[in-house]
């Protein structure tokens, strides 16, 4: 049976009198937990405060599909006041017994109740909740940043695997191509022609490498490639040119048609020559097609590459001279696997805009968490199947640099608008957010930069709005 020297003994209620001590006997209930059990589940209500008397709680939250240890409690301790004393309805993490426990709770009205009449229990719950709050979001901010770093680095890895794959795919295409082109072209030397032809054959030459690395800028459409090949397949079959299915795409791809066909003919007076050269000048365009391949997807990885050194501002200071728009586009970048699922970005970027004094890679996090959360929001869109756009707008005011970032989303109900950039607040099911995001973006944008960010949002319009100074004092 619990009675007041038990009480006393907590730290929390050291100071109480007789009858206040009482009072809370009279006001709470005990419960028992067996090692293992749930105590208070994530997203139960928040109704109530607990003093462990004996035995030891930890306190989880669910990310994804796993729990994060936030904390530790021992016997004679106060815990779950945290979400009562900022306001929220609902608990954000769960309680389970390590041990066998034994806990007294009180119901939050006596908890309020206790705090206004007892100024000792106010100093000490105060200094306690400030100590727990900062190492709660000291852990759920390293977690948030791994998380966040998870995610990249898989759309990253994502993305470079497609045009690496592209590259050993091109690169066995070209071996097997390589083979071919030098019989071919030891052939048509073998090949008695006048001088005529041989001045021709090698201009041919030119032109065939000038029209394929040109032809990318001058691609037809599906029907009228498929037309321009039956053409020539046509043509080449009127001529005993075997093998036209083969030769047709390269030479439509190449830009060229049956006028073509005919001047080649007529330039080498030999139908027997005829089909070795066309056979030579396919092998020898498929040659230039696949070492242009190669060289395109060289260039995105490059490109990846880049854009995650921007992204993070490796061997910079922290503090630098920062291009805000290299910043959205890196950003940008980095998230294009999310982006690609029928997202179209609209950019109205404010030209000539200075370079601000910042903090690189964490003004990267804003960014990051903004436009990733615009893509979250889309997703009721997308269900609809109406257009998902996000459009990016950068402008100068006096001495701030704005940038906004919007989408046509459902919106934030206005009743919650004023909480978005609280720690552990999110409009996300139980275990698909932190709640942190746009609390790391609110302190990196308010507390390191001097700047502000704010919210205004309507259905189908919600636009995240970060002003930043342009230089840091």
């Amino acid at each position: 049976m619990l009675d007041i020297d038990t009480l006393r003994q907590v730290p929390l209620f050291a100071g109480l009198v007789d009858r206040q001590l009482h009072w809370l006997l009279e006001q709470g209930i005990e419960v028992w937990r067996q090692p293992g059990e749930v105590h208070r589940y994530e997203g139960d209500p928040a109704d109530h405060v607990f003093v462990l008397l004996e035995g030891i709680i930890q306190i989880k939250q669910k990310v994804g599909n796993q729990e994060i240890l936030l904390a530790t409690y021992d016997t004679k301790t106060l815990f779950g006041e945290l979400p009562v004393l900022m306001g929220q309805e609902y608990f954000w993490a769960s309680g389970r017994a390590l041990t066998q426990c034994h806990i007294f709770e009180l119901p939050n009205k006596v908890f309020w109740e206790l705090l206004s009449s007892c100024n000792c229990v106010l100093t000490a719950i105060l200094r306690t909740m400030a100590e727990r709050l900062q190492e709660i979001q000291s852990i759920s901010q390293h977690r948030e940043k791994l998380v966040a770093l998870g995610t990249l680095a898989a759309g990253l890895a994502h993305e470079l695997n497609n045009p690496a794959s592209a590259c050993r795919r091109t690169a066995f295409q070209l071996r097997e191509t390589v083979k071919v082109l030098p019989p071919l072209t030891l052939k048509l030397s073998q090949q008695q022609m006048t001088s005529a032809q041989q001045v021709f054959l090698a201009g041919l030459q030119r032109e065939v490498m000038t029209r394929t690395t040109t032809s990318a800028k001058e691609k037809l459409d599906p029907l009228t490639q498929s037309d321009r090949e039956d053409e020539v397949i046509d043509w080449l079959e009127a001529h005993d040119i075997s093998e036209g299915w083969k030769i047709a795409p390269t030479v439509v791809a190449a830009g060229f048609d049956i006028n073509w066909l005919d001047n080649l003919k007529q330039n080498l007076a030999n139908d027997l020559l005829l089909g070795d050269v066309l056979t030579w000048i396919e092998a020898m365009q498929t040659e230039v097609e696949l070492v242009d391949e190669i060289e395109q997807s060289s260039d995105r990885i490059s490109k990846l590459v880049q854009a995650v050194k921007d992204y993070s501002y490796m061997d910079q200071a922290p503090l630098q001279e920062v291009d805000v728009h290299q910043g959205i586009e890196s950003t940008l970048t980095i998230l294009s696997h999310k982006l690609k699922q029928g997202v179209v970005v609209i950019r109205e970027y404010g030209c000539n805009l200075p370079r601000i004094s910042a903090y690189g890679s964490e003004l990267n996090q804003v960014w990051t968490n903004l436009i990733d959360n615009a893509i979250d929001a889309l997703q009721e869109v997308k269900d609809h199947g109406e257009l998902r756009n996000i459009r990016i707008r950068t402008c100068c005011e006096s001495d701030f640099l704005l940038v906004e970032i919007a989408d046509n989303g459902s919106g934030i109900p206005p009743e919650i608008q004023s909480h978005i950039f609280e720690p552990f607040f999110t409009t996300k099911g139980v275990g698909q957010g932190t709640g942190l995001g746009l609390h790391i973006a609110y302190r990196v944008v308010v507390g390191q930069h001097q700047g502000d960010i704010k919210v205004v949002s309507q259905p189908g319009d919600t636009r995240f709005q970060v002003r930043l100074p342009l230089r840091l004092s």
